[in-house]
């Protein structure tokens, strides 16, 4: 790693002998979003994309997970290089990010501001500490936060709340957002329950996981019935899969619960 990347990406083998990413932001003590922590993650990103493991953990080092972005990033934009600035985010992190085929899993353990807390929402499983905070307070430079969370915030908790959320740039608490759906859990040692999940997925039938991806996402661009046009035929290619196979004689065989998965 180089003295300029604040951010990590370690690769490592599950005890079941599955691929696990585990991608860090490493530059504390606020882990701001600046340009290297932006060029950090679009590299990581690229790299999971070319290669991508069985699952994926989203953390950070630190007291926060993120104090928000360095307001630098924003200073002097003419209109173009500012919706340049969110294609190229949406292009190069949110949406790769989003495309992966495993499960990805964020851990908050702390204060989780803007940039942060928006590309958790992109993530499939929040887990929060229960005094972690979270906060898309751009209004306090006079914007909107435009990395996706508004509507991603939306579909979560419904857009009542996102606006809320959004308009007010109030910080609220992990029990606040657990209850809204947004969190999926609460754990009091995150870190390690997030792993601990992120292990499970990993070990799990990727290509299933993979596939539920891919239907939710049909559900989110064009509703139930767009997902129903989509589910057959990529339900239907699993049963082409080795994990599939193997399960179903498995739970013939010795009953449910004990297969083992290879992600093929």
């Amino acid at each position: 790693m180089s003295e300029t990347k604040a951010t990590r990406l370690e690769r490592e083998i599950t005890e079941g002998g599955a691929e696990l990413a585990v991608l860090t932001l490493a530059n504390p003590p606020l882990n701001l979003f600046d340009q290297a922590m932006l060029a950090g993650l679009i590299s990581d990103i690229a790299e999971l994309s070319a290669q991508p493991p069985r699952a994926v953990l989203l953390r950070a080092e630190g007291k926060v997970v993120s104090g928000g972005v360095d307001v630098h990033v924003f200073d002097g934009r003419s209109v173009e290089q500012g919706a340049e600035l969110w294609r190229t985010l949406f292009a190069q992190i949110i949406h790769p990010l989003e495309a992966l085929p495993c499960p990805v899993v964020f851990a908050a353990h702390g204060l989780t501001l803007t940039a942060a807390f928006e590309i958790a929402l992109a993530c499939d499983l929040i887990l929060a500490a229960p005094k972690a905070k979270f906060g898309l307070v751009e209004t306090v430079v006079g914007l909107t936060p435009s990395m996706g969370g508004p509507q991603r915030l939306a579909e979560r908790a419904g857009s009542g709340r996102a606006r809320e959320f959004v308009m007010t740039g109030d910080l609220y608490d992990a029990a606040t957002l657990e209850r809204w759906g947004v969190v999926n859990a609460l754990h009091d040692d995150v870190d390690t329950a997030a792993r601990e999940l992120a292990v499970r997925l990993a070990n799990g039938p990727t290509l299933a996981h993979a596939a539920t991806k891919r239907i939710i996402g049909g559900w989110r661009s064009g509703g139930v019935a767009h997902a129903d046009s989509l589910t057959p035929e990529v339900s239907g290619a699993l049963f082409e899969t080795e994990d599939l196979r193997g399960a179903v004689r498995s739970f013939l065989e010795v009953g449910p619960g004990k297969a083992t998965y290879t992600g093929r």
